[in-house]
């Protein structure tokens, strides 16, 4: 690998908001490596794929946000991957939480300031940037980052982590995807969003960049994620959602990204993070219509019949978007999580079956 690359660290802050300034990977040539996808044969197709994307990665834009504490040696990093049609600014909240380490939230290619490549997005676009900004951070900090994905970023990260496992100690689930949406509880609402997706696609480019980008749709699609009655929370979600939500690099690149959103799963990947041997975080809300609470507790309960360790947190009351209406309680499931991982001096950090917990607002 040609690192470490050259980074600016950006100065403590006390709130996150406007972000920090954009730090931008410089040198990344060697863009990472073919895997070995003997252990997730259901997603062998994909990863074959790698060699030629890794080839053509965008470069990277990556915010990082630096432990506040001090001393000799800081605690392993985390890596943050956002969903769909977010950028680095949905997990700020929870990189600003989590004092004791430092934070890297990169933005995901064909999102926020990094450009779609050339030849188009699928899964394994997306989980060799991802493996490329991992080996970034360890490179930069002289430790394995402990990768964690919200929603989209869930499956993603699991793919990315079910392949090469290397990368980090664990993994951390936020609001998973478990199961295919045009087949969950909110199946309805799912054919509704593909229809509106397609109808992006396909009207004449004004038409179409108009109507994806339109903010009456953006405000409905903000309402029925957003669950938590605080108006103060409410306004400030919606208020991102409209800053952020269309931060898409071009109507074709949106499409290929949905189009993986809704055909690809963490359960996938399922194989391969049950062989790892190494501890796996999920992090749900209980009142989630995208990614509903059975499922991930069907998916938990799955994993640890054959033998995985599993520590998930249920949060009640709280829909699909804890990293904002849970922030603080999301980034205390990470950082215990990160910890034991730290103090068992192991690789793995796996010390038993699983930890379940459920935090009351």
């Amino acid at each position: 690998m040609s690192f470490p690359p050259s980074l600016r660290l950006l100065p403590d802050v006390d709130f996150p908001w406007p972000p920090p300034a954009r730090t931008v990977i410089d040198s990344m040539t060697d863009r990472g490596r073919a895997t070995d996808t003997d252990t997730v044969t259901n997603i062998a197709e994909e990863a074959a794929e790698e060699p030629r994307r890794a080839s053509s990665l965008p470069e990277p834009a990556v915010w990082v946000y630096p432990a506040r504490t001090s001393g000799a040696s800081r605690p392993r990093p985390v890596v943050l991957v956002h969903g769909f049609r977010g950028d680095h600014h949905g997990l700020a909240l929870i990189a600003h939480d989590l004092r004791d380490r430092d934070v890297w939230v990169p933005d995901l290619p064909g999102f926020g300031a990094v450009s779609p490549p050339d030849d188009g997005l699928d899964l394994s676009t997306f989980t060799a940037y991802i493996r490329a900004v991992c080996a970034a951070c360890e490179a930069a900090t002289g430790q394995r980052p402990l990768l964690v994905g919200h929603s989209f970023g869930s499956v993603l990260a699991a793919h990315t982590y079910a392949q090469t496992t290397d990368i980090s100690p664990g993994l951390g689930l936020l609001s998973p995807i478990v199961q295919p949406p045009l087949e969950g509880s909110a199946r309805t609402l799912t054919q509704l969003t593909r229809l509106y997706y397609a109808a992006g696609a396909s009207l004449p480019e004004r038409l179409g960049t108009a109507l994806l980008a339109h903010p009456v749709i953006v405000r409905a699609m903000s309402e029925v994620m957003a669950t938590s009655p605080d108006r103060v929370t409410r306004r400030f979600i919606h208020d991102q959602h409209a800053r952020y939500f269309s931060g898409y690099a071009d109507r074709r690149s949106l499409a290929q990204a949905y189009r993986v959103s809704i055909t690809h799963t963490v359960a996938e990947a399922a194989a391969g993070l049950a062989t790892t041997g190494r501890p796996l975080l999920v992090v749900a809300g209980d009142d989630d219509l995208i990614a509903p609470i059975g499922a991930a507790q069907s998916f938990v309960d799955s994993l640890r019949r054959v033998g995985a360790s599993v520590e998930d947190h249920t949060l009640t009351g709280v829909g699909h978007l804890l990293h904002y209406e849970r922030p603080a309680a999301v980034a205390q499931a990470i950082e215990g999580f990160a910890r034991r991982m730290d103090d068992s001096g192991r690789a793995d950090g796996a010390e038993d079956s699983g930890r379940t917990s459920t935090v009351d607002d």
